[in-house]
């Protein structure tokens, strides 16, 4: 593993995705999502996906300028056309449109049509809940999962998030796709050359697998069973058919560098001010927080956290000592800097002041 500081690996980014032509503030907000992703200790959507991007761009089918058109408009509900654009970008600007009508409305939706992979859903809710809203974002994806009764993947993880603002305790946010686990993270474990838990795969012959190779050519299987699936379904509809964008079989992965996504996305904001004062709020969160965390714990537990507060923890963590890489990412790190002709620079490695706190 190799430790780096945050704003070196963020710049390394940026300077990558503007030498493939996307515009100096898109590639840092790019940048920024995937490396807070590592922050968070989700390296499954980190850094080691900007080569992902880089393809599709090259190839053409991923716009490195990303020029949404409005194409229906209803005061409270909008609808975008990203024509390809970068999926964090389309996202930045749906959650901003949200907010902004959810300030006239008291509530905002935007759907977004033709878009790409955006990274992690909670980065972006948690910007609309540092906006005084909640944040409820939808994403659909490429099939990762079979429909209950089926074999063959039909059905994306196709993640969401909500996020809420905090009072003491900060920011409470959901993050979780309808797998038992996301894709990405069986890309990390591939990347860290380790194997999976068991249940979280099968291979293309439907047997139960470890490893990561033959799991991401094989189905992730649901959370809950028949509850993961309709959840995902659900999700499929609000994001892709809901919004005019493409669904099931019909959605491209980032991963895959030579075809368009046709992913779809659905943004809501809940002003909270809409609903009442939003310090009472904050003080019934915390009420519900500090009871939750009163709870009498299980054996093996030394704590009860709510959502969101881990990843919180570890972004504390790799400001203190850094972001940790697998050597397999920083190799490819190299690879990628080095085609596209820009210095491959992380700067001094990040003191680590001994072990980084565990979340």
């Amino acid at each position: 593993m190799t430790r780096v500081g945050r704003d070196a690996l963020t710049e390394l980014g940026t300077r990558v995705l503007a030498a493939v032509g996307v515009p100096g503030a898109d590639a840092r907000l790019v940048s920024d999502s995937l490396v807070t992703a590592d922050a968070w200790g989700h390296p499954s959507h980190g850094m080691l996906r900007l080569g992902w991007y880089v393809d599709r761009i090259t190839s053409g089918v991923m716009r490195p300028v990303t020029e949404p058109v409005t194409v229906s408009d209803t005061g409270v509900v909008a609808v975008l056309d990203g024509r390809d654009g970068v999926g964090q970008v389309l996202a930045a600007r749906a959650c901003d449109e949200a907010v902004a009508r959810a300030a006239t409305h008291g509530a905002g939706v935007v759907g977004v049509r033709n878009s790409n992979h955006f990274g992690t859903a909670a980065y972006f809710t948690r910007r609309m809940a540092g906006q005084g809203c909640v944040g409820i974002l939808t994403t659909n994806g490429s099939p990762a999962m079979a429909p209950w009764g089926g074999r063959e993947k039909a059905v994306g993880a196709n993640p969401w998030s909500i996020a809420v603002p905090g009072g003491a305790h900060g920011t409470v946010v959901l993050d979780i796709a309808n797998t038992t686990v996301a894709r990405g993270k069986i890309y990390a474990a591939l990347e860290r050359n380790q194997p999976i838990p068991e249940g979280w795969a099968i291979d293309r012959d439907g047997v139960p697998t470890t490893d990561p190779e033959a799991a991401v050519d094989g189905v992730i299987l649901p959370m809950a069973g028949h509850k993961g699936y309709g959840i995902s379904f659900l999700m499929d509809v609000l994001s892709g058919v809901l919004t005019g964008s493409a669904s099931g079989t019909g959605v491209t992965g980032p991963y895959v560098p030579d075809r368009r996504s046709g992913c779809g996305h659905l943004v809501l904001a809940l002003r909270l001010d809409a609903f009442g004062p939003p310090a009472g709020f904050a003080n019934r969160l915390d009420g519900l927080v500090d009871a939750i965390k009163a709870v009498p714990r299980a054996p093996g537990f030394s704590e009860i956290h709510y959502p969101g507060e881990l990843e919180d923890r570890a972004e504390a963590a790799a400001a203190r000592h850094g972001i940790e890489l697998p050597a397999r990412t920083v190799e490819g790190l190299q690879r990628l800097a080095r085609s596209c002709d820009v210095a491959f620079d992380l700067g001094e490695p990040a003191p680590s002041g001994g072990a980084p706190c565990s979340p």
